[in-house]
């Protein structure tokens, strides 16, 4: 015997409603936030085949949909070890990285050991709306566990640095203090629950943080989607104002309230690949007019520098349609955006999850000049460090016009029988290895193998100008560190 019940029709059309109305729990540092715990390890730039000691890190990470967990670049440099863990139940799993752009200081983990670990985690969705005044919350935990939630107010937006000194993006300010708690070293900043972005510094002594805006975040996840990473594109100039009046009449800038004077042109930048010339003087960029600064109006923000335009809402391939002021005459350029390689660069700015490449020959210890390595000379090493490799930094169009690839250093000299007499030479920029030009390190790892005689002739740029070491000697050493020490060639 069946039983039939009546149901009121108002209660058949509340259930039918429900699937329409019920939403997602919004977003909470409890189920939204976790911790990250890193072990790194970077490699010895001056006995480049070892590595340094390795050190940890604790930050935070905002859970995305799909199972991710967004983190600072920096939080995964020269990572040998990455751990997500839960704040309130203390569950753990072990994560890799799945894009980084340490120029942008961004980066994607994903849980390898336990793929349904964030599973049970409310995803952010991101706040692309910060304005003046808003006011925004930074999340974080306690040791226990306990969610610390610190209000800040935003004040301003600039272009600034995250994390390396050559690369500017749109960066947020707010004021007010924040706690420091549990070695926190980036936190999440929330607008209504949703992700408003990163705060990736904060002073104490102003009470002010920096924050990495979600616009950037929602740009740089919005690359990702098809799976290939192309990163932020490079505009690649160098400009000076356009102040003085005498220098806008030699400029011919009659009737024109603004633009930039291009000093110096990038290789393989957008602006060469446009072909813009040093000489120009840019007026406006995607119809947006350039001060004689080099800024232009922000519908929310203000003034900001022109390189917004650049690196703000396009994508590397897209083109910006430009006005440029040559020789006295307007005309349009259609810029296609690129993006030119750290790798791509004669100084390295950076180097993470790689070491230095290198060579040695009979204890001569050989290497590309790079940016960290320069910083070795200390805090004030652009004071410091040898002119000539300073000079080189900050010009390095003067080598590239040679079809200099990288710079290659004799860096020290390891005391063998094979380098009596050299124990002293360091920081030397190699021209020539037994005759042939020597471009990258590769270039001289192949002079090392083809000698002209019986010894080795290296040149340099500065005094001693020239060296010999002897080739059979040389070999023996070079066989003698590979069995003893494990010490092998790095050229790629």
């Amino acid at each position: 015997m069946r039983i039939l019940m009546k149901i009121p029709t108002s209660l058949l059309i509340l259930t039918a409603l429900v699937p329409a109305t019920l939403k997602a729990a919004p977003a909470s540092a409890e189920k939204s936030v976790v911790r990250v715990n890193t072990t790194m390890q970077a490699f010895n730039l001056i006995q480049p085949w070892q590595k340094s000691a390795p050190s940890s890190r604790l930050g935070l990470g905002a859970v995305l949909p799909g199972g991710r967990v967004l983190v600072t670049a920096q939080m995964v440099t020269d990572a040998t070890y990455i751990e997500l863990e839960k704040a309130d139940t203390a569950a753990k799993a072990i994560a890799k990285v799945v894009a980084v752009d340490y120029e942008a200081n961004l980066a994607v983990l994903k849980p390898t050991s336990d793929q349904e670990f964030l599973a049970d985690r409310i995803p952010f969705e991101l706040a692309n709306d910060l304005h003046p005044e808003d006011k925004v919350e930074a999340w974080q935990f306690e040791t226990n566990g306990t969610p610390v939630t610190t209000q800040i107010k935003v004040s301003k937006a600039e272009i600034g640095r995250y994390f390396l000194d050559s690369s500017l993006f749109l960066t947020v300010q707010a004021n007010g203090t924040v706690q420091y708690r549990s070695g926190s070293f980036t936190l999440p900043v929330a607008k209504g629950n949703k992700l408003a972005g990163l705060l990736v510094s904060y002073s104490s002594k102003d009470q002010v943080s920096s924050i990495l805006p979600a616009s950037i975040i929602s740009h740089f996840l919005k690359d990702l989607e098809d799976g290939e990473y192309a990163g932020f594109p490079n505009l690649g100039i160098s400009y000076s104002q356009t102040l003085d009046e005498q220098f806008r009449k030699y400029l011919q800038l009659n009737g024109e309230k603004g633009g930039i004077y291009i000093n110096e042109i990038v290789p393989g930048a957008s602006a060469a690949a446009a072909g813009l010339l040093a000489g120009d003087v840019i007026l406006t960029i995607d119809g947006k007019p350039i001060d004689a600064r080099g800024n232009y109006d922000h519908p929310v923000w203000g003034k900001l520098s022109l390189s917004h335009l650049v690196r703000g809402k396009p994508f590397t391939g897209d083109t910006l349609k430009i006005n440029i002021l040559r020789k006295g005459k307007k005309q349009p350029i259609n810029l296609k955006l690129i993006r030119r390689p750290a790798e791509k660069r004669l100084i390295d700015p950076y180097m993470f999850d790689r070491g230095p490449k290198f060579a040695i020959v009979g204890g001569l210890v050989f290497q590309e000049l790079t940016l960290p390595f320069l910083k070795l000379f200390g805090n004030d090493w652009k004071t410091r460090a040898p002119i000539k490799l300073l000079m080189a930094n900050a010009n390095p169009e003067m080598y590239e016009k040679q079809g200099r690839r990288k710079l290659v250093l004799l860096v020290r000299a390891i005391p063998t029988p094979a380098t009596l007499g050299y124990e002293r030479l360091s920081t030397l920029i190699v021209t020539k290895f037994n005759g042939k030009p020597i471009n990258d390190i590769k270039d001289l790892h192949e002079a090392s193998l083809n000698p002209e005689g019986e010894q080795h002739r290296i040149e340099f740029e500065t005094y001693p100008k020239l060296i010999f070491v002897d080739v059979n000697l040389a070999a023996r050493v070079d066989s003698a560190l590979k069995q003893r020490f494990g010490i092998i060639n790095r050229l790629d």
